[in-house]
């Protein structure tokens, strides 16, 4: 007889996202995007697509989120969470710098607006933050946790 634990563990797909964490004059990068109905607070941020590096998600995911061309500098970490629903998300977080903005840029659907908020400022959003994942970024990035880009391969055959 099977295990059914054994079996979903077999199975478990967690989603596998991006978030960039870009910082200007001490405000960081973020994105107004409604949920579910609810407007919440995020990094620009999202899903891997088939075929992309992660660096290249990243860099794809902030310009279409918030309207900016960033350079990638550094590997921030890896966070997995699990949401209050079930669902568990596998997140890449990158640190970048902007390059360019595009103001006539359509946001991404349900991206309301990108805003540049300071550390106090996204934790007084309280329950607004898209996951806990939003604020512990931004604390890992100004503990100055950084790795450098080259210790994630992509590996093709």
């Amino acid at each position: 007889m099977t295990d059914p634990l054994n079996a979903a563990r077999r199975h478990f797909n967690p989603d596998i996202t991006v978030a960039t964490v870009v910082c200007q004059a001490q405000r960081f990068l973020v994105v107004e995007e409604t949920v579910h109905g609810r407007l919440l607070i995020n990094q620009p941020a999202g899903h891997l697509e088939a075929g992309e590096s992660l660096l290249q998600a990243a860099v794809r995911e902030t310009l279409e989120e918030s309207g900016w061309d960033v350079d990638l500098d550094a590997y921030l970490g890896t966070y997995l969470w699990t949401s209050p629903g079930g669902r568990t998300f596998l997140r890449f977080a990158f640190v970048g710098h902007c390059l360019r903005h595009h103001p006539e840029r359509t946001l991404d659907q349900g991206v309301e607006r990108a805003l540049w908020l300071r550390r106090d400022e996204l934790a007084a959003v309280g329950e607004r933050l898209r996951s806990p994942l939003v604020l512990r970024a931004v604390d890992d990035y100004l503990g100055g946790q950084r790795h450098p880009l080259d210790a994630l391969h992509q590996v093709t055959a």
